[in-house]
């Protein structure tokens, strides 16, 4: 494949000179961004991260920031998910639709306070959609993408990491909550989530200036942890069915469609822009959805562009991610498939750039 030319258009992060004196061998763009995707090899960076802990530069995943009188309405305004009960304090895992009910995002949302929220996004103009429904509906919110970089601490001795930068404190932070944390006279939000299931955490980092320092000082406490800088792998994201927006899923897609029907509280969430649509969605049920396949054979090749699936001569779906897992000793892989095929055990043929490969619906996902 061809070498990606750097470009200012190409944004380095605040982290990005301690990715490089890790040693990153790959990245790729997401948010116009750089984002690490190898250091050592992607089957090394897998069996590190299921046993040790690693650093990883996420600033690429950018927020939007909502901050005014209106900023919870224009917040229920993006999601069908319903957002009453959310108290400050709290992260979530939203889908975020259009007027046709398809997907935009599929962030985490974070809520400062009643009148400030912010939207931890996946790859795609977020910030565009929302000052475009806050200035189409005259809403008293500014909505700005704020100076705060992500890094994820990830792994099964993240905990111990992150107590000896943050206190034992730390600990205590549960699955999708933050709390306010100190480090160097500095305020952090330290958010116990991230993209692995190895566990862990996200540090919502504000001002570039504090970046490297704390890098740093992650990196000699983790010493004795043997820490890595590492980033999202993408055998341990299929294992786990954590789905990536652009690869799994469009805005061609319903959140019914990704398997994410039970965060769409369409009757409750009023003033979601999308709402109508999918509560004729939600009333038909959705014609295909995203199942965990498994594709039989030798390791499959790299998986950057969608395969058909067929049953005969007849398309009823198409594989959107794969790769070899390591631990499982199969092709793990996520796809869309029509709902005439999708239950478990059903038996179907993809398109592989190297042939035909037989494929298994499974009841679930690896990990």
């Amino acid at each position: 494949m061809a070498e990606l030319s750097p470009s200012r258009r190409i944004r380095r992060t605040p982290f990005s000179a301690g990715v490089e004196a890790a040693g990153v061998k790959a990245y790729t763009v997401y948010n116009r961004m750089l984002l690490p995707t190898v250091f050592e090899s992607t089957e090394a960076d897998y069996h590190h991260l299921k046993k040790a802990v690693q650093v990883w530069d996420v600033a690429c995943e950018r927020q939007v920031e909502l901050r005014g009188p209106d900023a919870s309405r224009l917040m229920q305004m993006l999601t069908p998910r319903d957002l009453r009960d959310v108290a400050p304090g709290r992260c979530v895992y939203v889908p975020i639709v259009d007027e046709t009910g398809g997907m935009l995002n599929d962030p985490v949302a974070v809520k400062l306070a009643e009148d400030r929220w912010w939207i931890s996004i996946a790859d795609s103009d977020l910030l565009l959609w929302a000052k475009g429904i806050c200035n189409g509906y005259h809403l008293d919110v500014l909505v700005d993408e704020p100076d705060v970089n992500l890094l994820a601490v990830q792994g099964p001795k993240a905990e111990d990491l992150m107590e000896r930068v943050f206190g034992a404190g730390v600990r205590e932070v549960k699955f999708f909550r933050f709390g306010e944390f100190q480090f160097q006279g500095r305020a952090m939000n330290v958010a116990r989530s991230g993209y692995s299931k190895q566990g862990g955490f996200e540090i919502y980092t504000e001002g570039a200036d504090i970046a490297m320092p704390l890098w740093e000082t992650l990196f000699e406490a983790g010493r004795d942890l043997d820490v890595r800088a590492g980033c999202p792998n993408l055998i341990e994201r299929i294992e786990g069915g954590l789905l990536s927006y652009g690869n799994d899923m469009t805005d061609d897609n319903t959140p019914h469609e990704c398997g994410l029907g039970k965060l769409c509280d369409t009757q409750a969430a009023m003033g979601c822009i999308g709402r109508d649509a999918l509560l004729r969605v939600a009333k038909e049920g959705p014609v295909q959805q995203i199942r965990p396949l498994e594709i039989a054979g030798d390791p499959v090749p790299l998986c950057d562009r969608v395969w058909p699936l067929m049953a005969g001569d007849k398309r009823v779906g198409q594989v959107t991610s794969a790769v070899w897992s390591l631990d499982f000793g199969v092709n793990v892989a996520i796809g869309m498939v029509r709902m005439t095929h999708w239950d478990p055990g059903t038996r179907l043929r993809a398109h592989t750039p190297d042939g035909e490969r037989d494929v298994t619906v499974r009841e679930s996902y690896w990990a």
